[in-house]
């Protein structure tokens, strides 16, 4: 019956909005995506790459979860994880999966992030 993930939800906390854009649309290269008017108003923003849409979500009391997280297939792992450092984000290089090149960050407000790219062979 399920025929796809349609999007992730990640929480965030109140007035963060302009430092996720400046993550998510800036930094990450993914486009901000309107929110319908009836949703808009709850705060947020939502944003696409590729199949990937990552929705952020305004929630009072807000604390990341320390493991739960999206995976993100991406192309270019290193030049990305070089983008990421300069930009002071941090990268933590995971080997631990194989057939992949990986690692995990943490988006302005403490989200866990995975970049993972494939490897030949």
């Amino acid at each position: 019956m399920i025929a796809g993930l349609d999007h992730v939800q990640l929480a965030a906390p109140p007035g963060s909005e302009p430092a996720l854009r400046a993550y998510y649309r800036d930094l990450l290269g993914m486009t901000e995506v309107p929110k319908p008017p009836a949703l808009a108003a709850r705060g947020g923003c939502w944003f696409e790459a590729g199949t990937a849409m990552i929705h952020l979500g305004i929630t009072p009391g807000f604390h990341p979860a320390t493991k739960a997280h999206p995976g993100l297939r991406v192309t270019g792992l290193t030049t990305l994880a070089h983008r990421l450092t300069t930009a002071g984000a941090p990268v933590h290089w995971d080997d631990h999966l194989p057939g992949h090149r990986r690692f995990y960050s943490h988006d302005p407000v403490g989200n866990r992030l995975e970049f993972l790219e494939a490897t030949a062979g």
